[in-house]
Parts: C-alpha cells; structure tokens; sequence
C-alpha cells in the first residue's frame, strides 16, 4: 500500500488532500498543530500533532511513518496584512518561518528515505502570491515565492534519486479562511464582502473560486504514476488570474490558499 504524509492535513486543502489520497487506497498520515481539528478525521488516518516548525517533532513524525510515497507539504498561515512599512519584524518571521521552514523541515526528513527508495512525490503548495505578488501580504507572498524556488532546487537534488518535486499555486479557494481575507478585505475598504468576492471572481477567467478539492485532484495527480515525468514545475489551480479584469486590480489577484 502506498503511503502519504499530509502536513497540516486536518482542515481545508490539506484535508481535502488527504480525503483524495485516501480515496485512491493510500495509506494516509497527517499532521496538524490544531489537536481538535486531528480528533474530528477518520478514525484509520494515522493523526500527528507536529508543530510544522519544530524540527525535533517533524523528524519523529518521519521515523514513526517510515518512508512515504507522498509528501504535501502544505502547512502554512496568512500573517499580516499591511503594507510593508507597518509590518511587524516578529509577524514577518513568524509568517515566513511557518510557511517555507515548515515545508523546509517536511521535506528533509521525508527526502532521505524516498532516495533510498528510489522513488517519490513531493507536492508542494505555494500560491498564485507567489507568483504575481499581492499588495499588503509582503510575508505571505515572499514565503511563497521562495517555496518555489526550495521546489526547483529539491527537483534538482533529488531527481536523480528517482524523486520528483512539484509546486500548486492555488489561487482564491472557498472556505472558511478566505471567507476571512473577503471580511478583512471589505472592513479595510468600505465595501461589503460580496463586492469583494466579486472582485476576486472577475480577476479570473472562469469567474469563480477554486474548491479545495480542485488542488486535493492536482495534488493527487502529481503524486500519481501518471506524472512520472512531471518535475520542477509550478502549477497554479486558480480559474487563471493572468489577466485580472482592470476595474477590480486591487482585488481581482487571488490572495493564497
């Protein structure tokens, strides 16, 4: 049975990602700083509280699940929303650390054992932000941008090793945190959440959200035989925001996962 290993798999995209995973026979790991959220998932997934930046724990969970056929590295937080000058040092490294050290730490210790095994997966989730930029989310959009380019070097290292490393960039996704973005959002703008959500859908060329199950099927695909010779790239899954409608510019362009 093939193995995956979700970081931050107990609610959103991660548990989507698991839910599919599962779906298709793997055997499925997650890991989630949220206890409560680990208590609410099937009762045959194999549940971790990891810190996704505590090393000491991360590296426990890898010698407990033993090597992993897929890795999602997908632990991550919004940090502040500001422009970069009202940015807090304390909130920049804390929402940097989260979501590139997490993926770092993940990575490291699932990548010795899949070279070993000549095989591997490794999925990781940056965003449509770390491809375009996003005003005022300078922590969350540089964290983003560097995890692709920790993807590209990981798909260097590792490909000769038989391990292949890829990169989902989703863009606005329904759910309970963007639900708090289009909150956010409206407050600092005066306007209602719904002409927010609107702005986001117009910067689309499908005029709509993506669903987490949308990244939970890429995700799935990537870490699929079908992919075997899929490496080193950055996929987004985002209804294509290359050429956001101009009326909604400043809330057209997907903001993260």
């Amino acid at each position: 049975m093939k193995r995956a290993l979700i970081t931050a798999g107990g609610s959103g995209i991660g548990r989507a990602m698991a839910a599919r995973f599962d779906a298709a026979g793997f055997e499925v790991w997650v890991t989630d700083v949220d206890p409560k959220v680990l208590s609410d998932l099937p009762q045959h997934w194999h549940t971790r509280h990891c810190d996704a930046i505590d090393e000491d724990a991360m590296s426990a969970v890898f010698n407990v699940a033993g090597t992993v056929d897929v890795l999602c590295a997908n632990a991550g937080i919004a940090g502040p929303t500001a422009p970069i000058e009202d940015v807090g040092l304390v909130d920049w490294r804390s929402c940097v650390s989260v979501n590139l050290e997490g993926a770092f730490l993940a990575v490291k210790h699932a990548l010795p054992s899949m070279k070993n095994a000549g095989t591997g997966s490794i999925v990781f989730i940056s965003s449509t932000a770390g491809i375009y930029g996003y005003p005022n989310r300078a922590p969350y959009s540089a964290a983003k941008w560097a995890i692709i380019g920790l993807m590209k070097t990981v798909a260097m290292e590792a490909g000769p090793f038989g391990v292949r490393a890829n990169a989902i960039c989703p863009g606005a996704v329904e759910g309970t945190r963007m639900e708090g973005v289009l909150n956010r959002e409206a407050e600092a703008k005066g306007m209602t959440r719904d002409q927010v959500y609107d702005g986001y859908a117009a910067g689309t060329s499908m005029r709509s959200f993506v669903e987490a199950d949308n990244i939970a099927d890429m995700a799935f695909f990537l870490g699929s035989d079908a992919a075997r010779m899929v490496s080193g790239q950055v996929i987004a899954v985002d209804g294509h925001t290359e050429n956001p409608d101009p009326k909604c510019i400043q809330s057209a362009r997907p903001y993260h996962n």
